[in-house]
Parts: C-alpha cells; structure tokens; sequence
C-alpha cells in the first residue's frame, strides 16, 4: 500500500490512540480475530501469538495476499483516497470529472493491490519471511507500543529466529518504483524517498492498530451491553 492514497488511514488509526497505553490481562480468554478493523480495514495478515508457531506454505502467503487485496474493504479504501487526491488534485495529469475519478480510482487501486503482493506474498517467499503481524497482547501499553512499531524493521524467518524485514522495505520500494508508471507528475528520487518513508510510517502505524484492535473491540463491546443494561 502506498503512501500517495494512505494519509486517510492516519485518521483510521487515531481513533484507536485511548486504547495504547491499556494492559491485558494474561488469562483472558481468546477472541476470534476480526477481518476488519472498524469494519473496512482488511486484517487478514494478523497472528494472535506466537504460540505453537508454523510457517507459512508460499501458496499461503499468495492467499492472505489475495484476501487482503481482493477484500471489499480494499475496493472501498480505493475509492475514498482516490477521491481524496482528486480533490487536492494530487496527480494534475489525471484530470477532474468522471474520467478523471477513473484514473486516480485505477491508480489508488493500483498501489493498494501491488503492495499487498510485494509486501505478504512476493518478497516473503524469495526471502522466506512470515508477512504476518504476531500480536504481543500482553505487558504494559508502551512495550506494547515498541514492540509493534518495532515489527516494521524486525520480522520473523520461517525457518525460525528474527531477521530484519527486508519483505517490508525492499516490497515497499519495489512498490515505490512501479507505481511510477502511472503516476506521471512525480517521478524524481526525493519524492520516491518521501513516498516510501511515508508508506512504512503508516505500516508503523498499521501494526500499532492491529496491536490494539483487540483492546478497541472490548472498549465498544463493554460499552454496547452497558447501553443495553440502561
């Protein structure tokens, strides 16, 4: 996913920032995990532990990145940053009006499907690397914190054991470097640099989310029954 459509999930991400901090208790019981964050965000790519590890098969890897590329989450979030862009006329080349809503929708489309590829699935399987995010759940909030924004830079193998996550920055800027093609008005090296710095702060930011999300359901889900109670 790249950065030119993402900056709408910042404000995704944000909602979730009241439950960082919050702890969990070691012997709560297991929920199933949700598809989608706030019911549109894919979250396919999500482990709840660690525990009782396996790898995944290349043909795995294809298939979560499938699920998340293909999802009707991934075609909605498509058509809110392309409208976005064509609102701030982002790409100037790709014009206004229905045609023009086309080829920003096309290109927004575009980033989201070729990095769920590069990222879960391409890279991960050259590399034998694990594309998913292992969710600590447990300790306080701030190791919590660390421990997810760290995941962007330090994954696991399939062999076992860690190792830098060259699937997240090597997938990202392969990513970078195809979406030139389509993007016409911004091709030189600063703004390539810009795109990808940008794309792993929200990935960052992702793994913060699905880190939490657990904690966010909770929250609305306690809330909910207390309203109902009244």
């Amino acid at each position: 996913m790249l950065c030119r459509v993402k900056w709408v999930s910042f404000a995704v991400l944000l909602g979730s920032s009241a439950a960082v901090g919050q702890n969990v208790s070691g012997d709560r019981t297991e929920e199933q995990e949700s598809k989608r964050i706030f019911g549109i965000v894919p979250n396919y790519r999500t482990s709840p532990s660690l525990a009782g590890y396996e790898p995944l098969t290349p043909s795995q890897k294809f298939k979560m990145a499938s699920e998340d590329a293909f999802d009707p989450g991934t075609f909605l979030l498509a058509g809110l940053f392309a409208g976005q862009a064509q609102l701030t006329n982002a790409n100037r080349s790709f014009g206004q009006g229905g045609a023009g809503f086309g080829r920003y929708y096309g290109a927004a489309y575009g980033d989201l499907f070729i990095g769920d590829y590069m990222t879960e699935a391409i890279f991960p399987t050259v590399l034998h690397q694990d594309p998913r995010y292992f969710r600590r759940g447990t300790g306080t909030g701030w190791s919590r914190l660390g421990y997810a924004m760290g995941q962007i830079f330090w994954t696991h193998r399939d062999s076992g054991g860690t190792q830098f996550n060259y699937s997240e920055i090597v997938g990202n800027s392969a990513a970078v470097a195809i979406s030139n093609a389509y993007y016409t008005d911004n091709r030189n090296a600063r703004d390539a640099v810009s795109k990808l710095c940008m794309q792993i702060g929200v990935d960052m930011a992702a793994n913060v989310l699905k880190e939490f999300w657990p904690d966010v359901q909770r929250k609305f889900r306690r809330k909910h029954h207390e309203d109902a109670t009244k």
